[in-house]
């Protein structure tokens, strides 16, 4: 059977801590799916709502300092960690599957001279009113208009260069366990003599995702998201989803600009990224409830290196 990493986003986790256990719990089905069938699973998340909901916290008082990004994530991978970890632990059980759950507390390394820390694009939190952001701007933070809703916070968003807990992780996984790991696109840290040092960014979960997929080593890149397969002219009555797609075919698709920026596009090229860096490599998009479908091809969209195919 395959190793498989799943990239679970931030979003189908809920609002809030009791919305998020509930739903934990059904992802924690399909995750066992995969498992009970055989597939060594690394799970990773994102955090987009739950580091919005921990800064809203902080932010409602000027008594209270302000929550840097690294702490931050550092928080809400514990708090999502420990939410599927009970999850997983109650379905293996349910099954009679002997499997231990690990969180762990995930650094990821970037670049200092990465040229987004003098762009900071990435939208987190919660709108605010102009007269709100304001406020926030005298306090040292960027806001940025959000398509005519309101005014988001924006941060550097840095390419990942390293795990820093990838032994620790491969060791897990090694021994059989079921590891969460690489929450919200892991803790930014910078290298700065000698020590590692939190910075004010926010790392893209699906780069870190197929980052992690890289180093571990798996066969299979299971990036989960709200829709069961790519399309193409997405909302449109040309709509057609995909069920297979190549390296030329994707970049293709790009460049015409098919899949959007803030939701799809860094998956498609997480996606690019797996597959092209060693033969035999999948990844598959498609939906949590339909995972353990898509790893049959009943359902999703594979990525295939067709180049890499024709070579072997």
């Amino acid at each position: 059977m395959s190793n498989v990493l799943i990239a679970l986003g931030g979003n189908a986790l809920g609002n809030n801590p009791a919305e998020q256990l509930e739903l934990v719990r059904e992802a924690a089905r399909s995750i066992v799916d995969l498992i009970e069938a055989g597939h060594g699973v690394v799970v990773a998340h994102g955090n987009g709502p739950q580091v919005g909901m921990i800064h809203q916290a902080f932010d409602e008082t000027d008594q209270l300092p302000d929550v840097p990004m690294a702490e931050a994530v550092a928080m809400s991978q514990g708090y999502i960690g420990y939410h599927l970890q009970q999850a997983l632990r109650e379905e293996l059980r349910q099954r009679n599957i002997d499997k231990a759950v690990a969180s762990i507390v995930t650094q990821t390394v970037v670049a200092a001279e990465d040229p987004a820390f003098s762009n900071p694009t990435k939208p987190i939190g919660q709108f605010y009113s102009k007269d709100e952001a304001g406020r926030f701007e005298k306090r040292g933070m960027v806001f940025g208009e959000d398509a005519g809703r309101g005014y988001r916070r924006v941060i550097p968003s840095p390419e990942p260069i390293e795990v820093v807990e990838i032994e620790v992780i491969r060791t897990l996984v090694a021994a059989g366990h079921i590891v969460i790991a690489g929450g919200g696109g892991g803790i930014p840290v910078i290298e700065q003599e000698g020590r590692l040092v939190g910075v004010d960014a926010v790392i893209d979960k699906d780069r870190v995702s197929e980052l992690l997929a890289r180093e571990l080593d798996v066969d299979i890149l299971f990036i989960l998201t709200a829709v069961d397969q790519v399309a193409v002219d997405f909302g449109k009555p040309t709509q057609r989803g995909l069920d297979r797609i190549s390296v030329a075919e994707a970049q293709m698709y790009i460049e015409d600009g098919q899949f959007p920026e803030g939701s799809m596009l860094p998956k498609v090229e997480a996606a690019l990224a797996f597959v092209t860096s060693r033969f035999g490599r999948e990844a598959i998009i498609t939906s949590l409830e339909r995972a353990g479908e898509a790893i049959h091809g009943k359902t999703g969209t594979k990525f295939v290196d067709e180049a890499r195919t024709a070579v072997k």
